[in-house]
Order: C-alpha cells, then sequence, then structure tokens
C-alpha cells in the first residue's frame, strides 16, 4: 500500500468510477457528492471523515478502515461492511439507503442510524449494542444471534426482531412497534 496522507481536504463532485481514488490514508476529508459506485476502494484509511450526498452502491470495501467516518444523504446499497477493516470500526448514517448491505459479525456497538432505509439488511451476529435505530424502515432485516442490549427501536419500523435468538436486555420499544418482537408467536395484537 502507498503511504499517501490526505489530511482535511474537501472533494467534491468526482466520480471515482472515472478517476482512480488513490490508496492512502484521508484524514478528516470531506466527501461532497462523490460517486464511488462498484469501485475497489479497498485498503484505504478513513479516518474522522465525512461522506455527504455520496453514492456507495455495491462499492468493494475489502479491508477498507472506517474510524469515526459519518455518512449523510449517501445511497450505500448492497454494501458489504462486514468485509472492512474491523480495527477501532465506527461509523454513523443519517438519511442513508443501506438496503441489503451486511454487517455480518461486526463489532460496532454505539452505531446510529437516522432515517435510514435498512431493508434486507444483514445484522446476523453483529454486536451492535447501544445502537440508535431513529425512524429507520427494518423491513426484512436480518437479526440473529445479534446483540441488540440498550438499543434504541422506539423509532423503528417493519422490524422482525425474535427474542429467543437475540440479546435484548435494556433494549427499548415503542408500545406501536412491539409486534415485531412477536411475529413468530403467530398471535394477533390489536
Amino acid at each position: 500500500m502507498s503511504n499517501n496522507f490526505i489530511d482535511s481536504e474537501e472533494f467534491s463532485k468526482i466520480d471515482f468510477t472515472k478517476a482512480n481514488i488513490k490508496k492512502g490514508e484521508y484524514d478528516n476529508c470531506t466527501f461532497l457528492n462523490c460517486n464511488f459506485d462498484s469501485i475497489h476502494a479497498s485498503n484505504i484509511q478513513f479516518v474522522e471523515c465525512e461522506f455527504i450526498d455520496c453514492n456507495f452502491s455495491n462499492t468493494i470495501v475489502k479491508n477498507t478502515s472506517f474510524k469515526d467516518v459519518t455518512f449523510k444523504n449517501c445511497k450505500m446499497i448492497g454494501l458489504k461492511f462486514n468485509e472492512c477493516n474491523p480495527f477501532l470500526l465506527q461509523f454513523s448514517f443519517k438519511d442513508c439507503q443501506l438496503n441489503f448491505s451486511s454487517f455480518y459479525q461486526l463489532k460496532i456497538p454505539n452505531t446510529k442510524f437516522i432515517n435510514c432505509n435498512l431493508e434486507e439488511v444483514d445484522f446476523t451476529e453483529t454486536q451492535i449494542n447501544n445502537a440508535i435505530f431513529e425512524n429507520c424502515d427494518l423491513k426484512n432485516a436480518v437479526f440473529d444471534q445479534t446483540n441488540l442490549e440498550n438499543s434504541d427501536f422506539r423509532t423503528a419500523f417493519n422490524f422482525i426482531i425474535q427474542p429467543n435468538q437475540n440479546k435484548l436486555k435494556n433494549a427499548k420499544f415503542s408500545r406501536n412497534s412491539v409486534d415485531g418482537l412477536l411475529t413468530e408467536f403467530k398471535i394477533t395484537i390489536e
């Protein structure tokens, strides 16, 4: 890996499907309206970076580091976050499309998802305790052997979480959404 070190730069309207992204470490950088669609963004370090209005759909992030990274209004369909570098992995998502993405087996406590579409996202065996799912659509998202302790689902919707297959101690749910915890029992709630 080359030793490019990029600090506090702003990248605006760059189509990385045409201009290759430099390998290296990006510290405190902002990416505005950039296209990473289906590119190889592997072995890159993003530290304290912000991505706004970017397209990350199907981007390859094998061994990519996301350390304290914020995504806002990004399209991130089918992203395999489970292939990222897990060391110091920390990110948050606001107004993002994350459908069909995978967080399989990651340790990502305290992650915030705000106004996100998380349809068919895989959270199998993920440690995502203390997470916030604020106003998120979790239709067909997979929770299996997932640690969701102390997580907040009060404004989340369309989720199905089986309490006997996940850790839910002190997780928060609203009365309106409690049916998503009882689906497996095939009972009617009116």
